[in-house]
Formats: structure tokens, C-alpha cells, sequence
């Protein structure tokens, strides 16, 4: 079994060769992690529709099982903001209790994957389906936190649970702008762009929190605080179970394989960002189970779904973290906040929330990588990208990725019958003057007649073995499959047709080259025993020998 393979935590595989020089580095850069996720798991939680301390329980209690369990040797795991408006709708539709136990199922899920060997079958997930959604997504933070930023009032009883209603809602709205709270976000706004660039070390977030709680307190501005909306509860959470009933699951299903197949994408894609940054490489169907490990966690004490956070993850690596132990002092870290420092989260203005969440996603939206896209790929990928996104805006993530992986494998099928193709010799195929066995150099009898096949033979590209044609006088067909990869149960059938019409005028079959895969189908369907072995050749000059037998003991 390969190490991308191997069932087995990295902790396990890098604690023989720990040090404490090794161990100073991964303190430090967990500390600094934790420093980064507090302001981040506040504000995603919010965005998420749920209470700020759930953030920080998740990175807690996800974030230290996934680094203990996990496959990689520098994931920070946490809430991140792929989830927030699945978690925001799942939370508005079914509660907290319904969250729970999607989250629950989801980590399930996740752990068959890892034990089914599945980690590998994320790479069937086109790139363009990935940049579609991940834009999406950033467009709709964007807009569930205009409110916040700008310190708009809705009218009791209106409805934002989707995007669009988010949207009409702003527009109605639009009359009742803060100001100050404009002013207090576009400070933050302006610290988490420009702090960066003078200092890496001092995460701009924090100061950006910190400066929006000194503003709204020094000056004594209207401007709504996390506190003003939210009860802040400090301690430790507590365990929790959801409930377990038919008819619960069955109505959170669908949620729980979205948040699966997310945290799946998600962490793997993060853990191969990591892995070019370390040069190492990571255990994937490992880290799915921790992913599904530390998602039932969560669910049980009282988080919200958590994935790999690639963000979190390099600045773990810039500052020194290349093990496990890393993620597991920012969770450890993170205790000490909710212990001691939760009450004065309740000081944060939601402005300053609104301009972190506003860089979130910028930084997650990856609008060169689109652009790029859009002016270099074919019709069909722009189509799925382009489409992806407007239904992750105007509908939901399940939906759009439905519908895009549908579109992604219709194109490719479409793509693929276009490169199978099916021509006569002598008749209609040019001449090949690279090839060694090239038409012209063969001498076919006339009473054969000579097909070859090429590209993939399946369901889109099947019919096309109809367009085989026998003559008054033809007494043998030769099938050349040197081009043939793959052969489906449809491209058979046809098969079996045309042999069935073959056999009606009295004409002999015989097989050229048939590659493994198309030969192992043929054998199944005994197709190889009702012609014969006979008439399967491994070569063409072989296949004509054949047909002149034939063609001899016909005459």
C-alpha cells in the first residue's frame, strides 16, 4: 500500500523523529494560528447564522481531532466560509438540532469514503465545477454581509434566507444606511488591506477587531455590536446528542452528502496546497476519515461542520508548524479563549465582522483563476464554469453542483463520441504514410471488406458500428480495434448486431487487435466463444490471412 494510501494518522508516522527543537516551532506556529482563527470562527459562525462561540467550538473540537487523526502533516481544520450559506440555510430551515445531525451523517459519510479507498475520486471533480462554486460562494458572504457593513434595518418579519432575498431586501432598504457604521467597517476594511504589507507576523483581523471595539467604545457610536445580537456564552461546551429519529434523517439527507462531499473537496484541495508548500505528501483516504472524525465531534459539542482551511494551513507552515502538533495547540489555544476572554467577543462590532468576511471572500473567490478560465478554455468548460456559478448564487450549492458535474459529463461524453470513429479501407481512409501497416501496403482480397475503429466505443459513440457496410460479394468483415480503449455494454449490443446481420448474409467476422479492456468485455458476453479464437488476431497481416482461409474454404 502506497503512503497517499496508507490508513494510518501522520502523527503516528512523524512522532518517531519528534524533537524539541521541532516542538518550539509547532507551539509557535499554533499559537499564531489560534491568534488568525479567533476573529475568523467568530465571524464565519455568524455568517453562518448561528452563535459566536459555535465558531470557536468547532475549531476546538474539530480542529484537534483532524490534526490528530488526520493525514496531513500541517491541515488546520475549523469553520470555514465554503459552509456558511449551506449552514445559514440548514439553520434557518431545521434548526440547530437539524444541523447537528446533517454534521453527524456528513462525518459518517466522510469515514465510509476514507475506508472505501475513495480519496482518490475527488480528482473526477472538474476544475472549472470547483472555480465555479468557490465564486459562487464568495458572492453570496458577500452579499449576506452588506447589511452588517452598511447598518441597514429590515422590517420585523423579513424573510433572508436566500440570496436573492438577501438582495431584494438591500435594495428595499437601501434608505436606512448607517453611517457610522459604514465608517467603522471601511476603517477595517481599510487596516485588513493595507496591514499586510507593513507587518505578516500581526494578523490584520485582529486588528481590525480591535480597532472597530475602540471606535464604537472611545466614540460612542450607534452601531450594533455582536453582543447587541447575540448572548456570548463562555466554558467549555457540553455534549449533546441530536435526534435520531426516521424522519429527521430523511429530511436532513440531502444536507449531510452536501457537507460531505464539500468537506471532502475542500480538505483534500487544501492538503495538496500544503503539500506543494512542504514538499510532502499527504494520506488522503486518512484524512477523510479524520475530516468525518472531527465533524461528529463538532456536531456532538455543539459546532458547525469543519473542513480543511487552506488559508490557516500556509500560515501555519510560513510560521514553522510541519506537524500535527501544530493544529493541535491552536485548538488547545483556543480553549484558553473561551475560558477567559469569550465575554469581551460580545464588544465587536458587526461592521468589523462584515469587512473580515468582505476579505474572506476576495481571497477565497479566486476571480483571476475565472477570468483566466473564460478567456482560455472551450465553449463547453465556460458553460459548465459560468453556469456553476450563477446557480450557486441564484439557488444553492447542491443544486449547481448537480447540475455541473451533469453538464461536465453530457460535454465529455459529447466530446469523447466525436473523437470515435468507424472507416472502411479502400474506401474511404487515407493513406498513412507514417504507418507501418497502412492500407495502401496491404493487399485485401475482394471479397473482404476492412473496417477499423477507433476512440472509445460506449453508449454516445455506439451507433456509429451501424454505418458498417457489406457488399453483394463480401464473404468476410474484418474489425480492426488497435484504437479502441474501452468497449461498454452498448458498444457490445451494436456489436452483437452486426455479427447477427453478418451471420443473415452469410459472412464471416474476424477480429484485429483487440486491446485488453474491449477483449475482457467481449470474453463476459461470449462473444469471443461464439465466433471462435480462431477469428480473434493480434494483428492485421494475421486478420488477412485469416480472411483468405475463409474466403478458400468458401470458394
Amino acid at each position: 500500500m502506497s503512503s497517499k494510501d496508507k490508513l494510518k494518522p501522520m502523527l503516528f508516522s512523524v512522532i518517531k523523529n519528534y524533537n524539541s527543537k521541532q516542538l518550539v516551532s509547532d507551539i509557535v506556529a499554533g499559537i499564531i494560528v489560534a491568534i488568525i482563527a479567533l476573529p475568523l470562527s467568530i465571524a464565519l459562525a455568524l455568517a453562518s447564522g448561528v452563535g459566536p462561540e459555535q465558531g470557536i467550538y468547532t475549531a476546538i473540537v474539530a480542529g484537534f481531532i483532524i490534526s490528530f487523526l488526520g493525514g496531513s502533516r500541517v491541515q488546520i481544520a475549523g469553520p470555514t466560509a465554503a459552509f456558511a450559506t449551506i449552514v445559514a440555510g440548514i439553520v434557518a430551515k431545521n434548526g440547530m438540532s437539524g444541523l447537528a445531525l446533517a454534521t453527524l451523517m456528513a462525518g459518517g459519510i466522510l469515514i465510509v469514503m476514507g475506508l472505501f479507498r475513495l480519496g482518490s475520486l475527488i480528482k473526477f471533480i472538474p476544475y472549472t465545477i470547483t472555480t465555479g462554486f468557490t465564486a459562487g460562494i464568495a458572492v453570496t458572504i458577500v452579499i449576506g454581509q452588506i447589511k452588517d457593513f452598511m447598518g441597514l434595518t429590515y422590517p420585523l418579519g423579513t424573510v433572508t434566507i436566500e440570496t436573492t432575498d438577501k438582495l431584494k431586501a438591500i435594495v428595499k432598504n437601501l434608505d436606512t444606511v448607517n453611517w457610522q457604521a459604514m465608517l467603522v467597517g471601511a476603517v477595517c476594511m481599510a487596516i485588513l488591506i493595507i496591514w499586510p504589507y507593513i507587518n505578516e507576523k500581526i494578523p490584520g483581523s485582529l486588528l481590525a477587531v480591535v480597532a472597530g471595539i475602540l471606535m464604537v467604545k472611545l466614540l460612542d457610536m450607534d452601531v450594533k455590536t455582536i453582543g447587541d445580537l447575540y448572548t456570548i456564552k463562555s466554558g467549555l461546551p457540553s455534549f449533546a446528542m441530536p435526534d435520531f429519529s426516521i424522519d429527521a434523517m430523511r429530511t436532513v439527507a440531502p444536507d449531510a452528502v452536501t457537507i460531505a462531499v464539500l468537506a471532502a473537496i475542500e480538505s483534500l484541495l487544501s492538503c495538496v496546497v500544503a503539500d506543494g508548500m512542504i514538499g510532502s505528501r499527504h494520506r488522503s483516504n486518512m484524512e477523510l476519515i479524520a475530516q468525518g472524525a472531527g465533524n461528529m465531534g463538532s456536531a456532538l459539542f455543539g459546532g458547525i461542520p469543519a473542513t480543511g482551511a487552506i488559508a490557516r494551513t500556509a500560515a501555519n507552515i510560513k510560521n514553522g508548524g510541519r506537524t500535527p502538533v501544530a493544529g493541535m495547540v491552536h485548538a488547545l489555544a483556543l480553549v484558553a479563549v473561551v475560558l477567559f476572554l469569550m465575554p469581551y467577543a460580545s464588544w465587536i462590532p458587526m461592521p468589523a465582522i462584515a469587512a473580515i468576511l468582505f476579505m474572506v471572500a476576495y481571497n477565497m473567490c479566486q476571480w483571476r483563476q475565472f477570468v483566466s478560465l473564460v478567456k482560455s478554455s472551450s465553449k463547453s468548460d465556460i458553460a459548465v464554469l459560468v453556469v456553476t456559478f450563477v446557480l450557486t448564487v441564484v439557488f444553492d450549492l447542491v443544486v449547481a453542483i448537480e447540475v455541473g458535474m451533469l453538464m461536465a459529463c453530457l460535454l465529455f461524453m459529447k466530446h469523447m463520441s466525436e473523437e470515435s470513429e468507424v472507416r472502411g479501407w479502400i474506401y474511404d481512409i487515407p493513406d498513412e504514410d507514417d504507418d507501418p501497416d497502412a492500407t495502401q501496403l496491404k493487399a485485401v482480397p475482394l471479397a473482404v471488406r476492412v473496417y477499423e475503429i477507433s476512440g472509445p466505443m460506449f453508449f454516445g459513440a455506439a451507433d456509429r458500428i451501424a454505418t458498417i457496410t457489406l457488399k453483394d460479394f463480401t464473404k468476410v468483415l474484418i474489425i480492426r480495434m488497435r484504437g479502441v480503449p474501452e468497449l461498454d455494454a452498448t458498444a457490445m449490443h451494436s456489436l452483437e448486431a452486426l455479427y447477427a446481420k453478418c451471420e443473415k448474409a452469410g459472412v464471416s467476422m474476424v477480429f484485429s487487435h483487440v486491446n485488453e479492456r474491449p477483449m475482457r468485455m467481449m470474453r463476459k458476453a461470449g462473444f469471443v466463444e461464439r465466433l471462435g479464437e480462431a477469428n480473434f488476431c493480434d494483428h492485421i497481416d494475421a486478420a488477412l490471412e485469416r480472411a483468405r482461409e475463409i474466403v478458400g474454404e468458401g470458394a
